[in-house]
Parts: C-alpha cells; sequence; structure tokens
C-alpha cells in the first residue's frame, strides 16, 4: 500500500464504495515519483510531511488488524511449514497459511516439514505454537 501518490486519499475515496477490509500483515511505505512514470509528471503531489503523516496512521491501523488477527489464531490448529532454526535449542520458526512467523519446538522435524499446530502464543510479530498429532 502506497500513501502520498498524487490523487490519492480523499480523491479516490470519494469516488469509491468504501467496505470494511482488514489485514493479517500488508507492507506499506510512502510513495515517491520514479522518473518517466505518469505519476511523477502529475500535478497535486503531495508534501512529504502529508505523506509521512498518512503513511503513521496507515501503519497504526495495520498493526491493530494484525495483533487483532494473531489474537483471534490462539487455540486454533493448522499447518505450519518449517523454514529455519530459531533462537532457542530445538526452536523452529516456520510459516502458518496466512503467512504469519510461528514459533515452535520441533525438535525431530526439519526445514521443510509442514507440520500440524496449535497455536498458544500471540506475540508482538509471531505466533507460538506446539505440534500435535494428524487428523
Amino acid at each position: 500500500m502506497s500513501s502520498g501518490r498524487p490523487l490519492s486519499g480523499r480523491a479516490i475515496v470519494a469516488t469509491a464504495r468504501p467496505r470494511p477490509v482488514a489485514f493479517a500483515s500488508a507492507f506499506s511505505f510512502a510513495y515517491s515519483p520514479r522518473p518517466g512514470t505518469p505519476a511523477a509528471e502529475m500535478a497535486g503531489q503531495v508534501p512529504a510531511e502529508e505523506k509521512n503523516a498518512r503513511l503513521l496512521r496507515l501503519q497504526e491501523l495495520l498493526a491493530e488488524q494484525r495483533q487483532a488477527f494473531n489474537v483471534a489464531c490462539l487455540g486454533r490448529r493448522f499447518e505450519v511449514l518449517l523454514e529455519k532454526p530459531g533462537r532457542h535449542p530445538g526452536q523452529l520458526v516456520g510459516r502458518s497459511p496466512y503467512l504469519q512467523a510461528v514459533h515452535l519446538e520441533a525438535k525431530g522435524y526439519f526445514r521443510g516439514d509442514l507440520v500440524p499446530v496449535v497455536v498458544d502464543e500471540v506475540g508482538a510479530n509471531s505466533l507460538s505454537a506446539h505440534i500435535v498429532a494428524r487428523e
């Protein structure tokens, strides 16, 4: 998502039919014109201060939505693709079907394994889980 593109914000929202949308995660950035692109030549460029203010508001909203989504995952069961070692011995980090980072004790498992888990804890940017038997 970009904040600060010419004609972004109110002009676009006024013509759209807004519907409630939430994101489990999203990348966001302040728009910067790229030479040779139509938007770089458009009138109505948004000042840097406004771009940064919009970006801050957007990132605060995205953080709230990510946290709410993660909390809703507590107690849920899903498969995690193990990707890399964690910080602690025997711990691996993987990705949920929603691309959240998931930390778990995974002795005897390896990178590339797909394991069923139940989510136990929610952190600021990740989940903690334990491996359960396949159904």
